[in-house]
């Protein structure tokens, strides 16, 4: 037996001990003692994450990986945004987004004017960071072999411009989702240069993704908020909450039901990262009329309306055109 094997052997002998026997914090404590004896849930068996990394997703539902994409493909990523800033290429289904406190200043064809692109399935080199061999074999640890790039997108989170548009609320992935299970659906969020507190880095909070979907809603922001950028409704503002600092190339994956969010970017400069949100292929769709999350659907399908002057369009197929299969077999998504 492999020295990872017999520790993990271990860990799992002292997770199965009663709840009371175990020292640790409440949301530790809260997530191993539900339903003794303990199942790993969040993760799957492969040889890649050692058992303390597994733990700790488990426990946390979200885990950084240091080094992860090479400075060449970070710097060919950022040449296509470039590209796209200057209206060199055109893509077919890609959503532009402006920073709602500049939207409606002198348009400026550089990544100033640009704070966000989102669905750049159709440009090969950006797509191409979904298809990164190191990625996905990591994604197959969180969600198995059939892998979808369900969601993309490329953020440049602009300098603040006084306002504090720049924020992102703190919310739950889940919510823009019409597919299930929320355990097979994991997002990894690379770095493209350094990432702090200064400049806006992701702020989660660890252990909410064994919580349920919550209600979201845009809060009510004196600056004003970006289109689509909603935010849970009555989260507990005490809970602890961890700021993740990354270096260019560093790689976070997480549950699509973690509570996260970004601070304002108080620097001069942009704060580039590139995500991609995967799903197993055997994943489900699910009707969210009634639910907390038809607002969000509704909103998606007046704009895919409006962007392609369709007025018979589901959420699910907004979602079954985005979605690519990157590994494995395609079989319900």
């Amino acid at each position: 037996m492999s020295r990872a094997a017999e520790r993990l052997k271990l860990l799992i002998n002292h997770l199965d001990r009663s709840p009371a026997v175990i020292g640790s914090s409440p949301t530790y404590a809260q997530t191993f003692a539900n339903s003794p004896p303990w199942r790993f849930r969040y993760t799957c068996d492969t040889d890649l994450l050692t058992p303390d990394q597994r733990l700790f997703y488990e426990e946390n539902g979200f885990i950084l990986i240091k080094n992860l994409v090479s400075d060449e493909d970070i710097d060919r990523f950022g040449k296509a945004f470039e590209r796209i800033c200057r209206q060199e290429v055109k893509i077919p289904g890609l959503i532009v987004m402006r920073d709602v406190a500049i939207a409606k200043s002198e348009f400026v064809a550089d990544q100033k004017a640009v704070s966000k692109l989102q669905d750049f399935q159709e440009d090969p080199e950006l797509f191409r960071y979904c298809t990164l061999p190191q990625i996905l074999k990591y994604v197959e640890c969180f969600i198995g072999p059939n892998v979808m790039a369900m969601h993309t997108m490329l953020i440049n989170k602009p300098p603040d411009a006084g306002k504090k548009t720049s924020r992102h609320p703190m919310h739950q992935d889940l919510h823009y989702f019409p597919f299930r299970p929320a355990d097979k659906i994991v997002c990894s969020w690379t770095a493209m240069e350094k990432v702090n507190r200064q400049n806006g880095c992701l702020v989660v909070l660890p252990g909410t993704h064994t919580g349920t979907l919550q209600e979201h809603d845009y809060p009510e922001w004196e600056g004003g908020v970006n289109k689509m950028y909603h935010g849970v409704r009555g989260y507990d503002p005490k809970h602890p909450r961890v700021h993740l600092e990354m270096e260019k190339g560093d790689t976070v994956f997480f549950h699509p039901l973690l509570i996260h969010g970004s601070g304002m970017n108080q620097t001069q400069g942009f704060r580039k990262a590139i995500s991609c949100h995967y799903a197993s292929s055997d994943c489900y769709y699910i009707d969210v009329k009634g639910t907390t999350q038809e607002n969000i659907e509704n909103e998606v399908k007046d704009i895919t309306s409006r962007k392609y002057n369709i007025d018979d369009i589901s959420f699910k197929d907004t979602w079954a055109f985005r979605g690519r299969l990157v590994q494995g077999e395609r079989i319900s998504l």
